[in-house]
């Protein structure tokens, strides 16, 4: 069976309860654990040997589906919080870095040659060698590769809002998925569980997507029982520093995907706090949200 980020357990579609409490109990299995979240917390040095080898990733995987960086960096926290923190060689930084990538895209199906990656005039690895790390790391973390993350949750938390127009709902989800690239990196945001991640990041951006409804998507996402209510807006208050950077762009994608471009104000949906239509705000209101954000003014 085919590895998906977004279906990792091969959920149906119609989100079954027995599968849903599957995926939501073992969640926590394919998290760093929380020594290694402290000792990043507390040792600037640990922090650094992460950023050089998530940077080594993100330098090896600058042609790849992002997807794949993902996957790949996440494999590198549960490897470094089952078997510490790496010593600061470059080599072993890249090693590591190399056979995180491979692994992912294995799992994956994507393309990957370990001749492009080391064709950049530096260290040079046999293949016996990279074979080697990868089996530390499938030993580090049990053979589970098939890592649950947030995009593991995006579809049930979208299907919770309701949305009926498909421009509109690629959007939200376009801008949640950026977000949560973007949290990967930032080391506050190891704590929280992957679908509270996936939640906050779909809280963030409905916020600044759809500030005039915002009030109904926070209600369909607080009165998910699966979700700890309090945990999200302590990771939607950790992901503030993130979101502001990249909304224009996603702006303009929500504008060239209507067909009125100068209007959205006639794009309607159906939330599930609400029986009736509600309107979508309009772009001048969108940005003056987002200004209201840039200043830092609390939304909840």
């Amino acid at each position: 069976m085919d590895f998906d980020l977004e279906n990792p357990l091969a959920i149906s579609h119609d989100f079954h309860s027995e599968t849903l409490t599957s995926l939501f109990s073992t969640e926590s299995d394919h998290m760093a654990s929380e020594t290694y979240f402290q000792s990043l917390k507390a040792r600037d040095f640990d922090i650094s040997i992460r950023r050089e080898a998530i940077s080594a990733i993100s330098e090896l995987c600058c042609n790849s589906d992002e997807l794949l960086l993902y996957l790949a960096v996440n494999y590198l926290d549960r490897f470094l919080s089952c078997q510490g923190m790496l010593k600061p060689k470059p080599w072993l930084i890249k090693l590591l870095a190399i056979s995180c990538i491979s692994l992912a895209s294995k799992m994956m199906k994507s393309e990957f040659s370990l001749h492009d990656v080391q064709g950049d005039g530096g260290i040079i690895f046999d293949t016996q060698t990279i074979q080697r790390m990868e089996v530390l790391i499938l030993g580090a973390l049990k053979w589970r590769m098939r890592s649950i993350t947030p995009f593991s949750f995006m579809s049930f938390f979208i299907s919770l809002f309701k949305l009926e127009d498909p421009p509109l709902l690629q959007a939200l989800k376009a801008r949640a998925t950026q977000i949560i690239f973007k949290s990967q990196k930032d080391v506050e945001l190891l704590v929280f569980k992957p679908s509270i991640i996936a939640a906050a990041a779909l809280f963030s951006a409905s916020h600044e997507l759809f500030p005039m409804q915002f009030s109904c998507f926070k209600k369909a996402l607080s009165h998910c029982s699966y979700v700890n209510k309090e945990n999200m807006l302590q990771c939607y208050s950790a992901m503030q520093g993130i979101v502001v950077d990249g909304f224009d762009s996603m702006l303009e994608r929500v504008c060239s995907s209507v067909v009125t471009p100068a209007n959205v104000l006639d794009h309607t949906f159906s939330s599930s706090a609400e029986s009736g239509k509600t309107r979508v705000t309009s772009i001048t209101t969108m940005r003056m949200e987002r200004d209201l954000k840039r200043r830092k003014i609390s939304v909840l």
